[in-house]
Parts: structure tokens; sequence; C-alpha cells
């Protein structure tokens, strides 16, 4: 597909059109939440696994669930704990006595959307074998390789206020998240919604599906051909290098703060969630604006901040917003 910026938009309204029908959907069940929902949307759009973080009961896991269900796509929630194998994971060989062979029995990580719930409770070989999903979107068992079906997508969550018996995530891994999420309280008011729709013995969590995996896949290709200039490219770049530069655009106090500044997979996933972001908004062509709102979730676990940041109660998100802030937009 090659479509011109003054031909894409018919293309645009009709591709995203399942898309506002699936937010519709989710909405049924989902009060308020606009911001995680507007990101499990563009992690579907741009391939992007999604890390959801917030305090337990902000309906984190009801939200996954009602994306598949809206998406009408495999779905599988797996309960990480410290007991946790590979195996139980991503599968195992098991040995058939009656014709003396090994067979493979798959795991549950064979779906299109996975909920690692209580991500960090998991140990590092269980870690180490999610990891191999995510980035290379396979499974190794045994001396094979199998393929993940398409769409794949991982959304993990994980408690911020609860850390014994957590395994701390690797840098690795967090990096290969593309979006993390930070799932906040509800306002009184939607919290009076949430009251009058959920405070029943059984509540109705039906919803019909809006779109399948084939919209998914078409729309991903027509995300790709979303225009962005170059000056957008070069404010992308910016934005990135001045984690790792900050005293280049005038940011010398941060240097102090900053240990390790975001890596060139940030540069990527920021360009494509801009596209997606325009997708979502019906535009053809990328806006500094869209750079913007996707840049906080996409670079706020991928700056590591310095044991004198910590001192002074900064983090990376005072980091983010202190470099958009800073930077000149196009």
């Amino acid at each position: 597909m090659s479509l011109d910026i003054k031909n894409i938009g018919p293309v645009i309204r009709a591709a995203s059109e399942p898309f506002a029908r699936l937010r519709s959907e989710i909405h049924k069940v989902i009060v308020g939440q606009e911001d995680m929902i507007q990101h499990m949307l563009i992690g579907i759009l741009a391939n992007g696994h999604i890390l959801l973080e917030g305090v337990p009961g902000l309906a984190k896991t009801m939200a996954v669930s009602c994306l598949a269900r809206g998406i009408n796509t495999g779905f599988r929630r797996l309960q990480f704990t410290p007991d946790l194998l590979p195996a139980d994971l991503i599968g195992t060989m098991i040995y058939q006595s009656q014709t003396g062979q090994f067979t493979v029995k798959k795991g549950p990580i064979f779906s299109n959307l996975i909920l690692a719930d209580e991500i960090n409770r998991a140990p590092a070989k269980v870690q180490s074998a999610l990891l191999e999903a995510m980035q290379e979107r396979q499974v190794s068992i045994g001396d094979n390789t199998y393929p993940l079906p398409e769409p794949f997508l991982v959304l993990a969550t994980q408690n911020p206020i609860e850390q014994e018996g957590t395994y701390p995530l690797p840098e690795a891994q967090i990096d290969r998240f593309m979006l993390k999420v930070l799932v906040t309280y509800p306002s009184p008011k939607e919290e009076r919604q949430i009251l009058d729709r959920m405070a029943f013995t059984k509540a109705d969590l039906a919803i019909q599906p809006a779109m399948s995996p084939a919209d998914v896949m078409k729309a991903r290709g027509v995300v790709d051909e979303i225009y962005i200039d170059d000056k957008i490219k070069d404010y992308i770049v910016d934005l990135v290098t001045a984690t790792r530069d900050p005293a280049a655009f005038n940011l010398g106090p941060l240097k102090p703060l900053i240990q390790y500044g975001a890596s060139p997979r940030a540069t990527i996933m920021l360009t494509v969630g801009s596209k997606a972001s325009a997708f979502l908004e019906g535009r053809g062509f990328v806006t500094p604006q869209d750079v913007k709102d996707v840049a906080p979730a996409i670079l706020r676990h991928r700056i590591i901040v310095t044991y004198e940041a910590e001192a002074e109660e900064k983090t990376s998100e005072d980091i983010v917003r202190t470099i958009l802030d800073t930077v000149p937009v196009p």
C-alpha cells in the first residue's frame, strides 16, 4: 500500500471506525480511564507490548479482558507467582510411553492477547522465557522454535506498592515494553458511576465484538502509511537525545539526575506511537502534539535516574516533563 497524504484520509476514517466502536464497547464496562484505554489501542496498532502499573482495584485486568472480547481474539490470563516455571508459560516436551516419542504440549503463551498479571512476581527464568516471546514473537521448546500467532501482544500489570515477594524486572525486559501506563484513581464523579454500574452481586459485563484480528492487521498497514514530516522526525530524535545529553538542550541541571537515557528503541517507538495516535484521531499526518501525547508512556520507563535524583525526590516522570517543556517544538 502506498498512499499520498491527500488520499489517505478516507482510508484512515474507514480503518479507524472499528476502533471507535471498540472504545465504545470497552466503556460499557470501564468507567473513565481514558488514558489507559487510549494507550492500549495505541499498543495494539503499533504492535507494542504494554506495562500497566497501578494499585489493586483500578480495573487493569478487566480492561484487558474487555479489549480481548471487543477484538474477538484469543486471550489468556496468566497469574505470575514466585513458583511459576518457564514450562508453565511456554509449554514443554511430554514423553508418550505408547510410541516412545516426545510430543510438544504448547503452553498458554500461544494466544493473541496475553495478560501477565503481577509480572514482577515471577522469577528470572520465567522472565527470560517471556522475553523471547515478546521480542522475537517465537518460543523455543526443546530443539524447535515455534512462531506465536498474530496479532500477539503482552499486557502486563504490576503493583507499585506491594513489593514483598517481587522480582524487579530487568532493564532489558522493561525496554521491550513499548508503553508504561500509570493507572490512577478515578474522579469522585467517575467513582459514583462505577458504584451505580457495578455494585451488584452479578454485574452485567456483556461486550459485543467490535472488530476482528484481521481488522487490526489491516489498520497496522494503514498506520505505516501515515505521513510524518522530517521536522517532526528531528523533534523525536531531539527528545530522545535530550535524555542522554541534556546539556545540549540547555538542560544542564538534569545531567546529574540521569544515569542512563533512552535507547534507540525509544526513537522507533515514539515514531510508530505518534502515527498510531494520529490514526486514532482520524488524521493522515503526525503533529508535534501526537509526539507529546505518547512521549511520557514511552520514555518514563527507559530513563534510569541516579541516586542524586532519588535523594531530591525527582522521578523519570519529572525529567520527561521537563524535557517536553524545554526542547523546541517544530
